[in-house]
Formats: structure tokens, sequence, C-alpha cells
């Protein structure tokens, strides 16, 4: 691992460099990919040094250990030395993903797209719980949210809304939420102080870019139409929104957060090239084993991944067993144990599983 890590720093180091050249600084697009490389490599490092401690904690503890007859320093040493091994092999764990990432897109932008399922406008109502979850939790990690697209039934309740989220490892972390996510609440309007139980379904896909994966311009039907819903005083005196449909599969994708109809349709392009990625990914997962085909972070939208229990306050994401409990601090974006969680739970099974 000495090796890999070595160059890693060296990259890094001659990424920081770049970023202070006037020849990077002046030129945006530049700019923009030696910030995503130099910001993909720190996680690495810090994860690095971070193990590089423990290993020399455990040295030290061994050490007493060895050398030591004092019955409370040995009790000591021992106990400090279980902690940090345990510590050494989840940062272990952590480490070899990021050094030999199970997808190249993990570092990549990502589109995420959630819609009220079963339970009517509550299931709107958690479809919104979960976007504010979302922006909130993007916000804490720095990454840069953009809308793309949203049906809403009244105040808090979503249909159904389509976001982009801008940063390093966006969609390494945000392709743990597709599935289906169950609530389990007394809504406001319930007078008896029943426990309803409703549904939204939420997709992540990776943001695909355009030389990765080429569309034919003679197999897209373009519509531009007005636009609906907020977005301004001129949003609908002009056909702004934009409707692609891909001919050979049939799929139809519609922008409308822009009032340039050009942006409206460089998004919906976006989301279009992402979900027919989305479709090859899962025709090609067909053909490998079952196994590999159920792995955390596979996307399966049919998959009930999670249950949000009010009453009880506690989350279950039944995927790796575990629950969670402060619900009101996840939905206002603490995810990161979660993900955590989510993470090593896949690096295992990447490891485990045979090539």
């Amino acid at each position: 691992m000495k090796n890999p890590l070595e160059s890693i720093r060296a990259r890094y180091a001659e990424l920081l460099k770049m970023l202070q050249s006037p020849e990077i600084l002046s030129d945006p697009e530049k700019l923009r990919q030696v910030s995503r490389e130099q910001a993909e490599l720190a996680p690495i490092l810090k994860l690095a040094d971070e193990l590089e401690v423990v290993e020399r904690n455990i040295a030290e503890a061994q050490g007493i250990l060895d050398e030591s007859t004092d019955p409370e320093m040995r009790s000591f040493a021992e106990t400090e030395l279980t902690a940090m091994q345990a510590r050494q092999a989840d940062l272990s764990t952590k480490l070899n993903g990021l050094l030999n990432p199970t997808n190249p897109e993990d570092q990549g932008d990502a589109i995420v797209e959630i819609r009220a399922a079963a339970g009517g406008d509550e299931a709107g109502l958690f479809a919104g719980d979960l976007y504010r979850m979302y922006l909130r939790f993007a916000e804490r990690t720095g990454w840069k949210t953009e809308p793309l697209s949203e049906s809403s039934g009244g105040i808090g309740n979503v249909k159904e809304v389509i976001f982009k989220v801008s940063g390093a490892g966006a969609y390494g972390n945000f392709k743990f939420e597709s599935g289906v996510h169950r609530v389990q609440r007394i809504p406001k309007t319930e007078s008896s102080g029943r426990i309803h139980t409703s549904t939204a379904t939420v997709v992540v896909l990776p943001v695909i870019e355009p030389k990765n994966f080429e569309l034919n311009p003679a197999d897209i039907e373009f519509e531009a139409f007005r636009a609906s819903g907020a977005g301004g005083q001129n949003v609908n005196k002009v056909n702004s929104a934009v409707r692609l449909r891909h001919k050979p599969s049939g799929l139809v994708v519609t922008a409308q957060s822009e009032r340039s109809q050009l942006q409206n349709r460089e998004q919906a392009m976006e989301i279009l090239r992402s979900r027919l990625w989305e479709r090859q990914r899962a025709a090609e997962a067909a053909n490998i084993s079952s196994t590999r085909k159920g792995q955390i972070g596979t996307g399966d939208r049919s998959e009930k991944i999670r249950t949000y229990n009010f009453p009880q306050d506690r989350l279950t994401d039944h995927r790796v067993g575990r629950s969670y409990h402060n619900l009101p601090a996840i939905l206002d974006g603490d995810l990161t144990q979660i993900l955590n969680d989510l993470k090593t739970h896949e690096t295992q099974e990447h490891l485990e599983t045979p090539a």
C-alpha cells in the first residue's frame, strides 16, 4: 500500500502547487479539473495519516506489554491495544475502498430523483422530508445542489423532485440512498393517533460526461413548452421548459427549473444520459452473478432499504441490519454514520466476492 500512497502524496502536493498557478487560476475548466482531483485525493491522505497514528499507538501498546511487569500498565495497554486494533481494521477497510473503488463513477456528481409512492398526501410529505434531508446533508458536506425538475402537491408535499449534487464523491455517497424508503408515523391530521405507513422511492444516478456516453442527436425528439410552478414572474411567459424523448428506448425527460431554454435542454440531456447509462448497466448486471448483482449500492429502486419509525425515534437500514436513533438530527442531514457503515459493508462484500 506504501507505493500507491507515496504516488498519491506526490500528486497531491503537485495539485496544491497547480492551484496557486496563474495559468490554472485563469482557466475555469482547468481550475475545476484540478480542484476536483485535489478534493478526490484529500480523503485518502486523511485516512492514511490517521491509520499511521493508530499503527504507532498499537506499536507503543505492544511495547508496554512486552516490557512492563506493572499490572495496571499492562491492563491499560491491553485495553488500548484492543481498541486500536479494531480502529486499524476499520480504517484499513475504508482506505482500501478508496484506493480500490468498486465503481469509477463514485467520485463524480449525482442526479437524485425522489418520488412519493404509497400513502397519499403523507407519502408526499415524507418525500419532501427526504428532499430537505438530502439538501442539508449536501450543504453540510460542502456540495452544491441544483434543482432540475419538481412537481408538488401543496406546501411541503412533493410528488416528484429531481436535483443534481455537485462535488467530489457525491455519487459515491448518494448512491446508497437508491431504493424504497418507508416511514411510520402519526400524521398531523390523524385525530385518533393511528400510525400510518407511507413510502417514497429514491433513484440516484451518476452524472455521465458526454464523452463517456455519446447520444445520437437523430434519436432524440425535442419539444419546448411553457413551464409551470415556481420560477419567477417570467417563467410562464415563454416556452422555456424542455421535453426530450429518446426514440429507441421511449424514455422521456423534462426540465423546467431554468428560465433559459438552452439551460433546460442541457439539464434534460444530462438526466437522459444518466438514465440510459443506468439502463445499460442494469442490462450488464443481469449477466453477472446474483451475488454481485445484489450488493449494496447497485441502486435497485424496488428494494425496501430503510424504515423511519417516528414513534420509536428509530431509523433502521435493512441492508446492514442496524438501527440509529435521533430522527430529527438525521432528517436535518446527519447521515455520516449511516453512510460510513454502508460504505464499510460494501467494501467488505466487494473483497469477499470472487471476481
